[in-house]
């Protein structure tokens, strides 16, 4: 089972609290975890990676055992320690300014 953190906007979009538990039957990748998030909650299509591209947005952030891994492929594998749930995948809004 994976377990993912969510930021609090996307998790009054999908009507949830707490972390969300996913089980994926295929290897534990970004991919796989964002496929299988946006499966289950649907009103998330769009809001990490982008529709058509699916790249990730430039202002969202994936973070696990404390690497960011942002800019890993998203057919690489994540942490064993994500895969097995010990620790969660965490997304986040990049915060911006000026």
């Amino acid at each position: 089972m994976i377990r993912v953190i969510l930021p609090s906007h996307l998790k009054t979009l999908a009507n949830i609290s707490g972390e969300v538990h996913l089980e994926i039957a295929v290897a534990a990748t970004q991919g796989s975890i964002l496929d299988a998030l946006e499966s289950r909650f649907p009103m998330l299509r769009g809001t990490m990676r982008d529709h058509v591209t699916q790249k990730r947005r430039a202002m969202v952030r994936f973070f696990a055992c404390e690497e960011d891994l942002s800019h890993e492929l998203p057919d690489a594998p994540v942490p064993e320690a994500v895969a097995s749930g010990k620790e969660p995948f965490v997304i986040i809004g990049a915060i911006s300014g000026g």
